[in-house]
């Protein structure tokens, strides 16, 4: 071998070097995005869905933790438009005006669709009313129907109707403002427990309550505790895009019916999906973190496809993940 060769060699030899250290630094800087501390707020009504999210994301990527704080959705803009947080999960996209104040402080968001909820009505099982018409929600939700007999002839029409809601600022009260007494406060004396469970509690031991929750808190499989993370993970790598809802047996869940159809529908996945059930809202994951983010991989992860069939094994309808009809059994 000539010295110009053997040189030409080590030349070789070192540039290889070098380009294996620079793909192993640049494996080791992708590696460290993914990893850190993610701060997110969350209505929550949204909590147990959450959890689920949070749970499989940090078994994906072991140097990463996700804290998030369940409070009512306007605390939650609140913290977005005051930069205390940088991503939060609301029931309604940022107004024109909220899009404007984040562009004042200079901060690039994104918004994603990443569900479609229902709200859910739940009452006691010695209430023998099976369903509610949406007229009939506005009754009770304007005042013009107090008592349980103003509404159907029914074993409890002597008792008042006790109204159950979660929080005073929660996005399913907000929800239910706006769909029944035009964004103003409801006109009625109702109940603010706290948490979305508490409102289960109370329904599930006060005969002449109804609860307004979301969905994801009534359904028997977000109970299950069971399988573990990592099987919970092979079955979102591997299973089918079909979910069967149950609703627990504690408490009834009514069914709703519009004033043009005969027939009520509960809020089964279905229907949540095809839009027969009528009280229905969407989730939005707000985001305003720079990118590359450990708060933006969250984001991502919640709109792609493993965060998506997370949603679809809740029992609520994914936006991105495809719904299977299937027969849920009965007519509603």
């Amino acid at each position: 071998m000539t010295f110009k060769r053997l040189i030409f060699s080590l030349l070789l030899v070192a540039a290889l070097g070098c380009l294996v250290i620079s793909c192993n630094k640049g494996k080791k800087a992708k590696k460290s995005v993914v990893s850190g501390l993610c701060k997110v707020m969350c209505d929550e009504s949204f909590k147990n869905i959450l959890d689920d999210e949070i749970q499989v994301f940090e078994y994906s990527y072991k140097d990463a933790s996700v804290l998030a704080r369940y409070i009512d959705e306007a605390s939650a803009l609140d913290s977005l438009l005051n930069e205390n947080t940088n991503l939060i999960i609301a029931y309604r996209d940022l107004t024109p005006n909220q899009k404007k104040i984040l562009k004042g402080q200079g901060r690039a968001y994104r918004s994603r669709r990443i569900a479609v909820d229902a709200v859910a009505l739940i009452v006691n099982n010695a209430n023998d009313i099976d369903y509610l018409s949406v007229n009939d929600i506005q009754d009770i939700m304007t005042g013009k129907s107090t008592k349980w007999g103003e509404v159907y002839p029914t074993a409890l029409k002597n008792e008042p109707i006790k109204v159950v809601f979660d929080k005073n600022r929660s996005g399913v009260l907000h929800y239910m403002k706006d769909k029944f007494n035009g964004g103003k406060d409801l006109p009625i004396e109702f109940f603010a427990q706290g948490s979305s469970k508490e409102v289960f509690d109370i329904v599930k031991k006060t005969r002449n309550a109804i609860g307004v929750i979301g969905v994801s808190w009534i359904t028997t499989d977000m109970k299950s505790t069971a399988a573990t993370v990592e099987e919970k993970y092979a079955e979102l790598e591997n299973g089918s895009n079909q979910q069967e809802t149950k609703f627990s047996d504690e408490i009834k869940v009514l069914g709703v019916r519009t004033e043009d159809k005969i027939k009520d529908y509960k809020p089964y996945q279905a229907y949540i999906y095809d839009g027969s059930y009528p009280l229905t809202r969407e989730i939005y994951a707000i985001d305003a973190s720079p990118l590359g983010t450990l708060d933006h991989d969250f984001f991502v992860f919640l709109t792609g496809s493993i965060g998506q069939k997370i949603i679809l094994q809740t029992g609520i309808s994914p936006a991105a993940v495809p719904v299977r009809i299937v027969n849920v059994g009965g007519n509603n």
